[in-house]
C-alpha cells in the first residue's frame, strides 16, 4: 500500500552545477553525492537529482515516488489497476528499489521501497 510521498527526482544535464546550485538555494551540502546521483534530505523528504537521461527523459523532468514496503507487489498491483508499465522495478543501491507506471492519464508515478527512510530521521 501506498505509504506517503518519499521521494522527488529532478532530472539534469549537469549534475555537478545542479548540486551547486541545490547545495546554496537549501543552506546545505547533500547527503549523497556521486556522479550518477545525488541526495538532499529535506524536512523528511528526498530531493534527488539525477543526470541518467538514457530512458528517454530530458533535463527539467520530475518524478515523485511514493513509499512502499515492497515496489515489487506495488508495480504488479498499479499495473493491475489499469497503470501502464513505464521502468520495471530496480535496486539503486543501498536496497533501495524503484520503479514507475503511467497513469491512465499519462503522468508518471513512481514506488519506492528504501529500509533507509524513517521519520525519525527528520529535521
Amino acid at each position: 500500500m501506498i505509504q506517503g510521498l518519499r521521494t522527488v527526482i529532478y532530472k539534469v544535464a549537469d549534475i555537478h552545477e545542479a548540486e551547486d546550485w541545490y547545495s546554496r538555494i537549501l543552506g546545505f551540502a547533500p547527503y549523497f553525492s556521486e556522479p550518477y546521483y545525488v541526495g538532499f534530505q529535506v524536512g523528511g523528504f528526498e530531493l534527488g537529482l539525477d543526470p541518467d537521461l538514457t530512458r528517454g527523459e530530458s533535463p527539467g523532468g520530475v518524478v515523485a515516488y511514493w513509499g512502499v514496503d515492497d515496489a515489487a507487489a506495488e508495480y504488479a498491483r498499479l499495473v493491475g489497476l489499469g497503470a501502464a508499465p513505464h521502468e520495471e522495478v530496480r535496486d539503486v543501491g543501498g536496497g533501495i528499489r524503484v520503479a514507475t507506471v503511467r497513469d491512465p492519464f499519462g503522468n508518471v508515478f513512481g514506488v519506492i521501497e528504501n529500509p533507509q527512510f524513517s521519520l525519525a530521521n527528520v529535521r
